[in-house]
């Protein structure tokens, strides 16, 4: 059984991420759209008991679009979500400039929160938690797996099978929009395949 790991559609890059609840823009609707034929067309056979998703609105409008051309069911999961960036989570980037001059994701120390947010040790439990419980509720699942989440959530996957040292204040792990990362659970290894998109 095989975990596809999907990263979110494009969302607007002039707000901060994070617990955001914007939507995707048009381009990412399209790139979901794209990948759904892909994925179809790869004929992956995905178990539809299985199909999960952060319940962020970009993830879940992914997991939507990617479900239609699946033919399959959407669940979603709220310990998914983007690192938890609490009073930024939405913010245009220049009222962020002004008002949290210098605080972005990588300046935090790994025991410091955002305001009103969660720190990036929090954060690492929180994904590693869900993906140990992950792998034992899926251990007996002969289908593949279908994930769609945020690249925060995928480096931490990446970290954890490869057993590498994570910091929020190393560079990540490249994670492009609609991008897809299967990890294989018998081998315990991770890799991304490269989808022909049109």
């Amino acid at each position: 059984m095989k975990i596809f790991f999907v990263r979110h559609g494009k969302d607007d890059e002039n707000y901060r991420g994070g617990w955001s609840s914007l939507g995707l823009v048009s381009e990412g609707v399209e790139e979901a759209k794209q990948l759904g034929i892909y994925l179809k067309e790869k004929n992956a056979k995905f178990d539809i008991r299985k199909i999960v998703s952060s319940d962020l609105h970009r993830a879940k409008e992914t997991a939507d679009i990617l479900a239609k051309e699946l033919k399959l069911m959407v669940t979603t999961d709220a310990r998914l979500r983007e690192a938890d960036n609490g009073e930024l989570a939405g913010m245009r980037n220049e009222e962020a400039l002004k008002k949290y001059p210098g605080l972005f994701w990588s300046t935090l120390k790994e025991d410091e929160c955002y305001p009103k947010g969660e720190s990036p040790n929090q954060f690492f439990v929180r994904i590693k938690t869900w993906f140990e419980t992950f792998l034992i509720e899926c251990k007996d699942s002969e289908e593949n797996v279908l994930v769609v989440t945020h690249g925060g959530v995928i480096n931490v996957v990446y970290h954890l099978v490869k057993n590498m040292e994570w910091s929020n204040m190393k560079k990540p792990v490249p994670v492009s929009n609609c991008s897809v990362h299967v990890l294989d659970t018998v081998r315990m290894e991770i890799y991304e395949e490269k989808a022909e998109l049109q």
